[in-house]
């Protein structure tokens, strides 16, 4: 049966312990981790999120609480009266921050019993990720969720100091907004008051810290909940949180600037990295061009190497069809990977299929003129050669070819490069690799829907010296845009936005919007900039995913404390689910529900 606290006031926290506190009486509250029962002594290590306490019971001098705390088992929790004493010589643990002490025990009481948990708890301990998701409560003790979970806390708080230090207001925005689709899908939330009317959840608070600038705040800040129905993946969840800030009389310097301050001090702070600014700037189309990515991982090289001028008088069909349809054939030379059996080589063909090419060339250099190739029967040894001494590659590499649409071919050496990258051991797992990218396009072009649309999204200022361009060439305008870039992962981006009011509208215009969808949508803005807008500019950090760099994760869910799977379903509390059809009546909503298959 569980005991109260009674007089028991917890004194200080178990982690802190160290020689110091010799001599000292103290009260420690937490969960059992672990228990060793010697015969006359019994040790067991007391945890909380501070670290571990080794309590000491004995047997001889103390049977009665001996015999109470032979019953304790892991995760039960516990509170202690005891006084701090040197551990003996051959016990002490240097690999443990409180290892050259232990609490010998005065008092016990069991506060709370537990079953034998369905996962493991402590430190080093290997769960399925579903069964980590379904008991997410008890995953939380791990030593590695409450490291990550603190460091985001830690972030946060310099975050907030940092920026209120440079003279930005927090100021929270809404999260029932309306919707204003022009990006990923809206989460939608309907109306009991207004039947048949929804509110959107806001996919970023953009136009409203737009309208905080006209309102003449000068400097916002704001660590913000966003939501996006849109596909997962490893760093991506529906619901997440950006450090989302903006600034009014600025251009792109003064925004990157003092954002390379907030880097600069928040990697000293938390992981004691010294980041050297300003940091490195990059346009957009040498970084496509070197790296096939608008987000270029820079700790290694493996960068492309354009071969569509040797293409067009090859003898390789597919290949000089490839740039006679305004496309382009480009390589990337994967050093020492020449060795790769022909099972291996065929793996890297199917990874350019899932990421959307049609297949892969391939060129293996070997002594003599002796080369494994793909296309020993569509090419002349010359042209392979030829294509050899273009990429610079040596005896012993491998050429990886792609050919096709522009795009498509980026797409895919950028991926394999990273791919090979890993595989290959060529980048460097301790290094952080900042890099701002610069002058993106306006536009993109998007096949599905047959015209250009926003590539950051419609309150973008163009170049100064592309606006003549706004109604007549959108394909080669710039953007007033910047993103910045760390280990191959956009840590963040943001732009100068549009203040002008005939501007914005020429804008909507340009993106295929009528004047009446423009107002339906976006009125409130519009009618905000009649009155006096200042130029601004703003970025926002994608905070779950900068976390999740600092603290070596691979996935963002190693961040956030309740987080959703691959298909938007909290395993933990069932979510989303059903609803009483009394709720659907009062929100005037009928539902279908279609029966589940059975596998």
């Amino acid at each position: 049966m569980a005991e109260n606290m009674g007089n028991l006031k917890r004194t200080d926290m178990n982690g802190t312990l160290n020689s110091g506190f010799i001599g000292k009486e103290v009260i420690l509250c937490g969960w059992v981790a672990k228990t060793r029962n010697l015969g006359s002594l019994l040790f067991v290590d007391l945890r909380d999120r501070t670290g571990i306490a080794q309590l000491v019971f004995d047997g001889e001098s103390e049977k009665e609480l001996f015999e109470k705390a032979a019953k304790l088992r892991s995760e039960y929790v516990i509170i202690i009266k005891g006084v701090v004493r040197p551990r003996a010589p051959e016990a002490v643990n240097k690999n443990m921050a409180t290892g050259e002490v232990e609490v010998a025990v005065s008092e016990l009481r069991i506060l709370s019993e537990a079953e034998t948990p369905p996962i493991q708890v402590g430190d080093k301990v290997v769960n399925s990720e579903e069964n980590r998701l379904k008991y997410r409560f008890l995953d939380l003790r791990t030593t590695a969720m409450q490291k990550n979970l603190l460091m985001r806390s830690e972030i946060c708080r310099i975050a907030r100091n940092y920026f209120a230090e440079n003279g930005f207001i927090e100021i929270e925005t809404p999260i029932l907004n309306k919707s204003t689709p022009e990006g990923a899908r809206d989460y939608l939330v309907p109306s009991r008051v207004h039947p048949g009317k929804f509110y959107a959840l806001p996919q970023s608070p953009q136009l409203f810290k737009q309208m905080l600038m006209v309102s003449g705040f000068d400097r916002y800040i704001q660590i913000a909940r966003c939501f996006r129905d849109e596909d997962l993946r490893a760093d991506r969840q529906p619901e997440f949180t950006q450090i989302d800030l903006e600034m009014s009389f600025v251009d792109i310097d003064d925004v990157i600037s003092v954002n390379e301050g907030f880097i600069k001090k928040v990697f000293k702070d938390v992981l004691n990295k010294d980041i050297e600014i300003p940091l490195k700037r990059m346009p957009y189309s040498e970084a496509m061009r070197r790296f096939g990515s608008d987000k270029p991982d820079i700790r290694f090289g493996m960068e492309l190497c354009d071969i569509s001028e040797f293409a067009k008088g090859c003898g390789f069909k597919i290949f000089a069809d490839s740039v006679a349809n305004g496309g382009a054939v480009r390589l990337v030379v994967a050093p020492g990977a020449g060795s790769f059996s022909r099972k291996e080589i065929d793996r890297l063909g199917e990874f350019v299929k899932t990421h959307g090419g049609s297949g892969m060339a391939w060129i293996a250099p070997g002594e003599n003129g002796e080369h494994r190739s793909s296309l020993g029967k569509v090419l002349t040894p010359d042209e392979i050669n030829k294509i050899i001494e273009i990429s610079g590659a040596n005896t012993g590499d491998l050429i990886c070819i792609i050919s096709g649409k522009s795009d498509v071919v980026y797409t895919v050496l950028g991926a394999l490069r990273l791919e090979l990258g890993d595989k290959l051991g060529l980048i460097p797992k301790d290094e952080f690799a900042f890099l701002w990218i610069t002058d993106f396009p306006l536009f993109e072009y998007s096949e599905e829907e047959g015209r250009y649309v926003a590539m950051h999204h419609p309150f973008t200022m163009p170049m100064d010296e592309d606006l003549d361009k706004l109604e007549s060439d959108q394909g080669a305008m710039r953007a007033k845009a910047y993103d910045i870039v760390l280990n191959g992962y956009e840590l963040g981006g943001g732009s100068i936005r549009i203040h002008d009011r005939e501007i914005q509208k020429k804008m909507f215009k340009a993106l295929g919007l009528t004047d009446e969808v423009a107002n339906e949508r976006f009125g409130f803005l519009l009618e905000a900039f009649k009155y006096g807008t200042p130029p601004h500019g703003g970025m926002a950090y994608g905070l779950d995913r900068l976390v999740m760099l600092m603290a070596g994760c691979d996935n963002i869910r190693d961040t956030i404390a309740f987080p959703k799977v691959q298909n938007a379903s909290c395993l933990l509390t069932g979510a989303p689910d059903y609803v009483d059809d009394v709720q659907l009546d009062e929100l005037n909503i009928a539902v279908t529900k279609k029966e589940e298959k059975n596998d």
